[in-house]
Parts: C-alpha cells; structure tokens; sequence
C-alpha cells in the first residue's frame, strides 16, 4: 500500500508542475498581447492582470501623446472602488521612486514605452 501512495504522490507533483507551467506560458502570453513587461511586483495575479488591461485600455483610447495624469488618475480610481482606498499610482517615461506599501500590494511594470508603479498604503483611522 505503501508503494501505491508514493505514485500518488509522485503523479500528483508531476500533475502540479504540468498545471503551473501552463498558467506561467497562459501568463506571458497575456504580457506579450498587452506588450507588458514585469518589473517588479508584490501583488496578486488578479490584480496584476486588472492593472494590466486597464493601462491598456487607456493607453488605447489616448489619441497621439501621452497623458500621465489621466492614466494615473484611472488607474488609481479603479483600484480604489474594486480593492478598497489608499492606492497611488505614479506614470511616466521616466521617475525614481523610493515607496513604502501594503503587504501584497505593489506592482512596478511597463507597457510600451510607459512606466507604471501603482501602490496601496495603509489607512489609518483620525481620533478625535
């Protein structure tokens, strides 16, 4: 009974790895299509991909030059009414930046020539 458990366990790893290296390709597909690039990330993969499509989609709906602030802007609104308030969302060609954020909640990437870093703090209640 012994041996039988082993191969369970075996085809069961071997199953997993089959499973993540489909979600890994599934994955860079997306970033080739949206012409995305990773920079650095401590985010959720939903998130990430809800970032992904609405840079997109507003880049996509920006005639000619490029507007930072109107990117930014919705940026930060969608993921403030979907994930809660405290995001902030900086966009540019180029920008350092040195920020402090909230466990599983930064995401520094670009698409196209864009960089995009959208970040949540916490939020603490005033005493009064």
């Amino acid at each position: 009974m012994e041996g039988a458990e082993e191969e369970l366990e075996r085809r069961s790893k071997f199953l997993n790895g089959l499973i993540q290296k489909k979600k890994a390709i599934d994955q860079q597909e997306q970033h080739d299509r949206l012409n995305v690039r990773v920079r650095a990330c401590d985010m959720p993969l939903p998130l990430q991909n809800c970032a992904f499509r609405c840079a997109r989609d507003q880049l996509d709906s920006m005639p000619g030059k490029l507007d930072s602030k109107r990117l930014a802007l919705a940026l930060k609104k969608e993921f403030d009414s979907s994930y809660g308030p405290a995001w902030h969302c900086i966009v540019g060609t180029s920008f350092g930046s040195y920020v402090t954020h909230s466990l599983g909640g930064f995401l520094y990437f670009s698409i196209d020539k864009v960089y995009i870093l959208l970040f949540k703090t916490a939020v603490e209640p005033l005493e009064h």
